[in-house]
């Protein structure tokens, strides 16, 4: 406030008395009757650290807030919850009919049985690794080609020494590539086989993780805002069931004029009060925006606020944040402004009389 001298805490009751006083004493002065004097109360203005803040409007909202779907498609079999429901990270919300997809796993690991049969692996187990030179078709095939190997040798040398005829040659040497051939199309046969067991294992673990898709669960704590989805309706993948938000904490989330903006800082107090209440909240501002809006200037903050379930996501706010403690400003009591015409004035003590001194008010706080 600002003002040229010190005034009065009672300014305002002096002025009504000095107001009244004159009624009475211009009818006293008429009727030629003596008017006592009335008591006033006064203070001193002084120089006081006064807050400075930045008024800021904005909304609570939900901290997370998801819509829960289906992963894949099916009858809704089971719907556990309803609007107001409060449920766990974890919790089952809905199922989907899921015997189509228990009969898929059990035909994945058939086949994948299958696959591990023909390696020359146990039927049931989860290692799937195996030699190729130690699968049967490329063992025999192997076997064949030491077999055509040696024939060769022998014969080779038996040309050397001349005993074997040409046709011999021709034969053993026919007799190992054949071999060769078919010990190269075991080899691809056994890659081939690794990479179709590969294949139905990977079969098996999307049918079995289907399978684990028909139930839907929450992924956080929160309460259902909306169903969705109605029992026995049949359902695409991807079709949503429940609306689910956290609503403790609760986001406050504030518009900041551009002019404000520059003084906000990440641990500034915010108090604030909701729409249709009377009670004063307080928070410390969490996170800032890196940028104003392109459209109404204004910046982004938000707060974390202790929900105890007093507060509703989507309440409107009208909030402050202190952005300084350690202004020092010319403060008088509220009591002792006289708001008159427009004009805020206050009366000052000088010289024992009452004198009228307009002045201009600025903040306010702790009835100052």
């Amino acid at each position: 406030m600002h003002a040229a001298a010190p005034c009065s805490a009672g300014i305002a009751l002096l002025m009504v008395a000095l107001a009244g006083g004159c009624s009475r004493r211009d009818a006293a002065s008429g009727a030629g009757l003596a008017v006592p004097p009335r008591e006033v109360h006064t203070a001193v203005a002084t120089e006081r650290p006064m807050e400075r803040v930045a008024v800021a409007t904005g909304s609570l909202l939900a901290y997370e807030q998801t819509t829960l779907s289906v992963k894949v498609a099916g009858r809704l079999q089971t719907l556990a919850v309803d609007i107001g429901s409060v449920i766990k990270a974890g919790d089952m919300v809905a199922r989907v009919e899921p015997r189509d997809y228990e009969l898929r796993a059990q035909q994945a690991e058939a086949a994948l049985a299958q696959t591990r049969a023909a390696l020359g692996l146990p039927l049931e187990g989860t290692n799937d690794r195996i030699p190729i030179e130690e699968t049967s078709p490329v063992r025999q095939a192997q076997a064949v080609l030491d077999e055509a190997t040696k024939n060769r040798e022998r014969i080779l040398e038996l040309a050397r020494q001349g005993i074997s005829s040409s046709s011999e040659q021709d034969t053993v040497e026919a007799a190992f590539k054949v071999a060769q051939s078919r010990y190269q199309t075991a080899l691809d046969d056994a890659r081939t086989r690794q990479a179709a067991l590969a294949q139905r294992r990977a079969e098996l673990e999307l049918a079995r993780q289907q399978l684990a898709d028909t139930t839907v669960r929450a992924p956080f704590d929160g309460t259902i805002q909306a169903r969705v989805a109605n029992l026995g309706e049949f359902l695409s993948a991807g079709s949503p069931v429940v609306r689910l938000v956290k609503t403790s904490p609760l986001r406050l989330r504030l518009e900041v004029p551009e002019r404000q903006a520059v003084e906000l800082r990440a641990g500034q107090t915010v108090r604030f009060t909701v729409e249709g209440g009377t009670n004063r909240y307080q928070a410390a501002l969490s996170r800032l925006s890196p940028a104003l809006t392109e459209q109404s200037r204004v910046l982004i903050a938000e707060a974390d606020v202790p929900n105890d379930g007093s507060l509703r996501a989507g309440t409107f706010v009208r909030a402050e944040v202190i952005v300084d403690t350690t202004d020092r400003e010319v403060a008088v009591p509220s009591e002792a402004l006289v708001l008159f015409a427009g004009l805020e004035k206050v009366v000052l003590i000088r010289d024992g009389k009452a004198v009228e001194r307009v002045v201009e008010t600025g903040r306010r706080g702790d009835g100052s």
